[in-house]
């Protein structure tokens, strides 16, 4: 898709579709929608006056033939309350509107922000929505909807020196998009080494160190939290290593880890899952493919800090090999382990997988994964669950996923659910002993091994996966956290 500035009058744009937004008030006639109003003969002034153009969140309001514009079409997209409107408003505005007129067959599109928001800043997210509305989950459909893709936005009204900001956005949602993509892909498709091939060809394209660790080396680095959940697969696990080394670093600058759950499919092992909708967990994955996505972004922005990914990689098969409820395994970091349920695993690949990232000299971490469905009873799929060591660091994640429109909040992790996660026969046990609780218990887990470093958990269980398209997204994998560990790691 091409993007692009221009300072013109919308009124001079040959166009397909001029987009615009509406608030939500007494009054939604007012500054640039009282010039379009102006312009088309008072038309949207009797819209507001019939009830069919009130500024509802998300209402869309299509005009043919405008008179007063050159565009062919006009379409008002509700805001909303102005008191309520933020930067991640516009975002979901440009991917729906791009949505709904890609739906009309659409090609080319000019979005017009209103007064006073013609900024650096709008530009990066109506470029982010755009490019986020315009993914499709279909690559493997023989009848392709992508003729239908929009090909040509362009920002009314934006000063060519918002180029910046424009391309910014367009690295951060081709990244999130990256994300999705992975997430997307069928387990016969993407497994341990497929990934591992994946995010080669990535890193060589982005100009990032890429280190592929194969069983061997695993083994060798006596990784056996990871190697008891790959022993039951005939596929090979894989460690991903991918480092970005700024040119020049500040002096006391933190080394940033970010460790991603890589399951390319959970059955559960041999405490299998039901049938029903274990066709899902080929997005086991998708805390990997996270990581994976905020490092391609990482390459482009050049933020000033180190950071080393970390991605641990296998599946979760219930094959002959097997572990079995009740085995004992022995962790890189060297503490022992009760595996009561095999469907706890990803815990299991994340203790090796942060373990090994504190090895390479990270001195904060952030770990991602699908981890619990117990953070789906507390969060439903509407907000990330976010555990944190330290409060500071914490809370700079939590202000950088509220500037980017991705909604998080944090659990506790008081140090009484320890006793939760002691072991009866090893050091601790890979499920709790008690009821409830079952995502902050999960957390302690990943807690034991990050030990005295700075480190947050993101359990995306419920946010990685949309079951149904919004007006502003294609159903399946949703890319979340990109925005917020890109925004985070360039601004520490």
């Amino acid at each position: 898709m091409e993007i692009t500035l221009d300072s013109r009058r919308y009124a001079e744009f040959e166009t397909e579709a001029l987009v615009s937004y509406v608030f939500e008030e007494t009054d939604p006639v007012q500054g640039r929608i009282a010039e379009l109003n102006q312009a088309t003969g008072g038309l949207l002034q009797k819209l507001v006056k019939s009830g069919e153009l009130t500024g509802k969140m998300l209402e869309m309001t299509l005009i043919h033939a405008p008179t007063g514009v050159r565009a062919q079409r006009l379409l008002l997209v509700g805001a909303g309350k102005r008191d309520t409107f933020t930067s991640a408003t516009l975002r979901k505005i440009a991917g729906a509107a791009l949505r709904y007129l890609k739906a009309r067959s659409v090609k080319k599109v000019a979005f017009l922000a209103r007064e006073g928001d013609a900024t650096d800043e709008s530009a990066q997210v109506i470029t982010e929505g755009a490019i986020l509305a315009n993914f499709e989950s279909d690559k493997y459909k023989t009848e392709k909807k992508n003729g239908k893709d929009v090909e040509t936005v362009l920002l009314a009204g934006f000063e060519v020196a918002g180029r910046t900001a424009l391309e910014r956005g367009r690295m951060i949602a081709d990244s999130q998009n990256f994300t999705r993509e992975l997430v997307n892909e069928p387990s016969n498709r993407l497994t341990p080494r497929v990934l591992a091939e994946r995010a080669q060809a990535m890193a060589r394209e982005a100009g990032l160190a890429c280190e592929i660790l194969d069983e061997r080396k695993i083994a060798e680095l006596k990784m056996g939290a990871l190697l008891s959940v790959a022993q039951g697969s005939v596929e090979p696990p894989r460690v991903i290593v991918l480092t970005y080394a700024p040119a020049e670093t500040r002096t006391g600058a933190p080394i940033i880890g970010l460790v991603g759950k890589a399951v390319t499919f959970d059955t559960g092992g041999l405490s299998i899952k039901s049938a029903e909708g274990m066709e899902k967990m080929k997005y086991d994955m998708a805390g990997g493919a996270t990581m994976l996505g905020v490092m391609r972004a990482l390459a482009t922005l050049k933020p000033a800090v180190k950071v080393i990914a970390v991605v641990p990689s296998t599946e979760n098969m219930p094959g002959g090999r097997a572990q079995k409820p009740g085995d004992v395994q022995v962790s890189m970091a060297g503490k022992t382990i009760e595996v009561l349920n095999t469907d706890a695993e990803g815990r299991l690949i994340l203790a090796d997988g942060i373990e090994y990232a504190k090895r390479l000299g990270c001195t904060h971490l952030i770990d991602a994964a699908t981890l619990t469905g117990a953070i789906v009873v507390a969060l439903a799929n509407v907000n990330v669950g976010v555990f944190g060591s330290d409060q500071a660091f914490t809370d700079k994640l939590l202000a950088r996923a509220k500037a980017c429109g991705e909604k998080m909040w944090q659990m506790p992790i008081d140090e009484e659910y320890r006793e939760f996660i002691k072991g009866g026969i090893a050091d601790i046990q890979n499920i709790s002993s008690g009821k409830g609780g079952g995502a902050i218990t999960a957390a302690m887990f990943l807690k034991e091994f990050s030990g005295d470093t700075p480190w947050i958990h993101l359990d995306i269980a419920g946010t990685a996966w949309l079951d149904e398209q919004k007006p502003w997204a294609a159903k399946g994998a949703s890319g979340v956290a990109v925005r917020t560990l890109i925004d985070l790691v360039t601004k520490l």
